[in-house]
């Protein structure tokens, strides 16, 4: 499998679409999701490439780094190109060692010497050119014989119930939205039966503190801790772990605040069950659990598209 990385502002964009519309085209999706997004930016020149790898899984799109003209004296008779942006993976150090070599075995002329100055505030790989050459024919031999210019080839495989698939992009972000539809219910689940374990053991102690008098005389009476609480489960019809809980309840908490507290906690956890079961209950409440959580993790992380896209096929540098 070969993945494109994508912008997170658009995926989510389109993740919430297709829960609102189903029913959507891949060319639907592709108004939200228009081609991968490099952390190297760069650009993407033409859209076949892209189409075909979304409708098919399989496809190859063309990069090409960024650059600048910069003026090197102030008779702005020599210049250099700086290459602030370059394709997806591409190693500068190699393709320094490119140029280079190519500048040796004069197949590329017009340079004069190509050095990296990259930072820690980005990449620039500086070209600089030869008095009197133009920065056409240079970038046309560097774009055709060196990675500035490269493609990456897309294909979409994943494993879909332990069997590797190629897939479209309507189909990825299907199983995507059904994983989520799992994890949501499997969370609802598991907090409602936590809220439920907890409200049994808080029904138990509401008994207590309603027969505060009665369940120490009870607990008074018995010998060891075991009859203490089989005597409380009897009495009162309480479950072991109810009857455990009073046993455990420490002496403060019969007063009239801690008292508050429980029947607090009693009554919120009534409305989360509730809740709970609601949801559990009804499919469209799920979709928009993912709706909203998708909404938030577009607005914590998303961040603009780096890589800027052509409609255009690429040709000659000539711009």
């Amino acid at each position: 499998t070969n993945m494109a990385p994508h912008n997170l502002t658009e995926v989510c964009e389109a993740i919430i679409y297709m829960v609102d519309s189903p029913d959507c085209s891949v060319d639907d999706l592709m108004s939200y999701i228009k081609a991968p997004d490099f952390p190297t930016g760069a650009h993407i020149w033409g859209t076949d490439g892209i189409k075909s790898a979304y409708s098919t899984g399989r496809g190859r799109v063309m990069i090409q780094a960024n650059h600048k003209v910069e003026f090197m004296n102030k008779q702005e008779d020599r210049i250099r190109l700086v290459f602030d942006e370059l394709p997806y993976q591409v190693n500068k150090a190699n393709l320094v060692m490119r140029i280079a070599e190519l500048m040796k075995l004069k197949k590329i002329e017009g340079i004069s010497e190509v050095r990296d100055e990259s930072d820690r505030k980005g990449t620039r790989l500086v070209v600089e050119l030869k008095r009197g050459w133009s920065e056409f024919v240079v970038l046309n031999n560097l774009y055709k014989l060196t990675p500035l210019r490269s493609s990456f080839s897309i294909n979409m495989v994943a494993l879909v119930d332990g069997s590797p698939r190629v897939l479209n992009l309507k189909q990825i972000l299907k199983y995507y939205i059904d994983f989520r539809i799992d994890i949501v219910t499997k969370r609802a689940e598991f907090e409602l039966k936590k809220a439920q374990a907890r409200i049994h053991i808080l029904e138990g102690l509401r008994i207590a503190l309603q027969n505060i008098d009665e369940v120490v005389e009870t607990i008074k009476s018995a010998g060891a801790v075991e009859d203490a609480r089989e005597a409380l489960k009897n009495r009162f019809d309480l479950s072991e772990i109810q009857a455990q809980a009073i046993l455990d309840m420490q002496l403060r908490r019969i007063a009239a605040l801690e008292t508050e507290k429980i029947e607090s906690e009693y009554n919120e956890l009534k409305d989360i069950i509730k809740d709970l079961n609601d949801l559990l209950a009804n499919k469209s409440r799920v979709f928009e659990v993912i709706k909203k959580e998708t909404s938030d993790l577009k607005d914590k992380y998303g961040d603009k598209r780096l890589t800027k896209l052509h409609k255009e096929e690429l040709g000659q540098w000539n711009r």
